[in-house]
């Protein structure tokens, strides 16, 4: 089971494709880091993301509790607060940290509201590499202000020798807005797909995989059915600064409160399964890392044949098929 662990919605960042940063929450509603104790052992991915996570004074302790019972944990975060990301690897050098950047230099500074943004992002990559975190890569949601940057984008993360995520916006009570859409769809689809070819040429196993993640987001851009029905509130939960825990970070349905109860009683209890049932009707359409890479990995041989086959249409010169 995995799990997001929304910090704060505190952020200082202004993302044109987020407004949590509207609707922030003060340091006396966010759960003290003591509350996580009740979350089970042996989770597997989680994520602790925000808001902007470092933000928290406390963040140390968050990752000193959650490290035990993670088998990756991994912090989301745009990379501005330097010294602070420095002093928690140092303690946690087998953390997994992915900075967002939304473009090159100018673009992401334009996107993500933050003057000198991207300076400070790679700042806190370099820095990051230099006291040993092996795990480091940069994340970008790809939308029509930055798709035209996408390619180069690779390409300087390539250089880096780091890891690259996609995502593209969605709307949702997590992000504070339902006002997110694609203006041009056919540029931004086109702009993954060139990305798409690019990771199935890479040598990277990883990357060609990736290259699936990013067929279901031309998918979603395109207004296509999602290929694999969602797990949330099975394969993974999210748990708010609030303590509620959801299915998700698409749907406002909490399961329970942890303050109030033990991981296990909202887990198996009744308005966990009726959250499950309304998940399986679910038509958001939803194609996000955290709900799409679990459900890859229940059709991990159909996946597997159609990066083969790509590869090998991209290897002949030929347009990836985006079909089964």
């Amino acid at each position: 089971m995995d799990a997001a662990i929304i910090t704060t919605y505190r952020c200082n960042a202004r993302c044109r494709m987020c407004k949590t940063w509207q609707f922030p929450t003060t340091p006396t509603e966010e759960f003290e880091p003591e509350l996580l104790q009740k979350l089970p052992d042996g989770l597997g991915r989680v994520n602790i993301t925000g808001g902007e996570p470092l933000i928290r004074q406390d963040l140390p302790e968050i990752v000193d509790i959650l490290a035990p019972k993670a088998k990756r944990l991994e912090i989301s975060t745009n990379g501005y607060f330097t010294d602070r990301l420095v002093a928690i690897a140092r303690r946690h050098p087998d953390l997994t940290i992915r900075i967002s950047i939304e473009g090159l230099a100018e673009t992401n500074d334009g996107v993500r509201g933050i003057r000198d943004g991207f300076e400070r992002a790679i700042r806190s990559f370099h820095a990051l590499r230099d006291v040993g975190v092996e795990d480091l890569g940069f994340a970008v949601t790809i939308q029509d202000d930055n798709a035209h940057d996408l390619l180069n984008l690779y390409e300087f993360v390539s250089a880096e020798g780091a890891e690259f995520a996609q995502a593209v916006p969605h709307n949702s009570y997590y992000f504070h807005t339902n006002e997110n859409e694609i203006r041009d769809v056919a540029a931004v689809q086109s702009a993954i797909r060139g990305l798409m070819e690019a990771f199935l040429r890479s040598r990277k196993p990883k990357e060609w995989f990736r290259a699936y993640l990013n067929r279901g987001l031309v998918d979603y851009v395109g207004g296509a059915e999602r290929r694999f029905a969602c797990t949330a509130a099975t394969d993974i939960f999210f748990l708010d600064p609030f303590g509620e825990v959801y299915p998700c970070n698409g749907w406002d349905l909490s399961m329970g409160n942890l303050h109030d109860s033990s991981f296990d009683q909202i887990w198996t209890g009744e308005r966990a399964e009726a959250v499950r049932a309304q998940v399986a009707g679910c038509e958001r359409r939803c194609w996000m890392t955290g709900t799409a890479v679990p459900a890859m990995k229940h059709h991990l041989p159909s996946v597997a044949w159609w990066v083969a086959r790509n590869k090998v249409r991209v290897a002949l010169g030929k347009p990836v098929d985006l079909g089964d």
